[in-house]
């Protein structure tokens, strides 16, 4: 796969990334996917969700400095330094599962440790469900690994997404929930000044915020949405994985932490790490991550 150049980043940016990573862009479909990499060894893909980049993990690649793996952080097409298409239809779960299906064709991985927080995680697990021989142990951060459960009700954010005119002024006209990620964390400090800044950068022109809506709306708000087969393929991998398994869990998540106990079921072996973090729990238990990641990757 052909890696063409990254975007430069400004200096205060720049500073906040752990100075072993490379980044570049790889071709998937028409759009151009950014990519970060640190390390070298088995590979671990690890994927951020709405309406996060890559730079989520760095501190978890701090904190797995040394280790011999290799770590890879893409951004989901429309977010982060990644492509961002204008038309909102093309956010569909199974098609980013394809987008990103191509880089992990492109890249070669083999025996991949695959870690997945909010839509990372569906995303991540549906391309894989495609390529089972590719996957050899699974980390699982404040996401789903299924369709919703009948009779379901959507959280008031997810419902609030599905509303017309008034979603689309908060979320492309006032930049939300970027502008206030702090709201979902159990340290609500831990995204604050720079940090914040470096999430709001991506998406600090108007005509880039098309993604932020359209992942939120493809959160089921019913058993007919056309997101509920493809999360039904990724619960057949779940179930049917046998390869090692960690849990670590933000309990203080408002956004998706009453979802810890249906994905524990449907992993009964893996071990679970509770924690205080809310939902982007990569700023505040990198530790807790790094050390799921290490005992999954010394099983293999």
């Amino acid at each position: 796969m052909d890696r063409l150049p990254a975007p430069p980043l400004p200096g205060w940016l720049e500073r906040q990334l752990p100075p072993s990573l490379s980044r570049y862009r790889a071709r998937v479909g028409p759009y151009r996917m950014h990519v970060m990499e640190a390390g070298e060894g088995r590979p671990v893909l690890m994927l951020h969700g709405n309406p996060t980049w890559g730079f989520l993990y760095r501190k978890v690649v701090r904190e797995l400095s040394g280790e011999p793996l290799r770590l890879i952080m893409p951004d989901l097409i429309g977010l982060g330094l990644s492509d961002k298409p204008r038309d909102a239809a093309e956010h569909q779960l199974d098609q980013h599962a394809d987008w990103l299906g191509e880089l992990i064709d492109g890249l070669g991985l083999e025996g991949v440790v695959f870690v997945g927080q909010d839509w990372g995680g569906p995303i991540g697990l549906c391309a894989l469900e495609q390529r089972r021989e590719r996957l050899a142990g699974l980390v699982i951060l404040n996401t789903v690994v299924g369709p919703p459960r009948p009779g379901f009700r959507p959280t008031a954010f997810h419902r609030f997404a599905q509303m017309p005119f008034l979603s689309d002024l908060a979320f492309r006209g006032l930049g939300f929930p970027e502008v206030a990620l702090w709201i979902a964390q159990g340290d609500r400090k831990s995204i604050r000044g720079d940090v914040a800044r470096a999430y709001r950068y991506p998406l600090r022109r108007l005509r880039d915020r098309v993604a932020p809506l359209a992942l939120a709306r493809m959160v089921p708000d019913s058993l007919a949405h056309p997101s509920v087969p493809a999360l039904a393929r990724c619960q057949t991998l779940v179930e049917s994985f046998k390869g090692p398994a960690a849990i670590v869990w933000g309990d203080r998540d408002p956004v998706l932490g009453r979802v810890r106990r249906r994905v524990e079921r449907l992993l009964p072996d893996a071990p679970v790490t509770l924690t205080q973090a809310g939902h982007f729990l990569q700023e505040e238990v990198p530790a807790e991550i790094a050390r799921a990641v290490r005992d999954v990757a010394s099983q293999l």
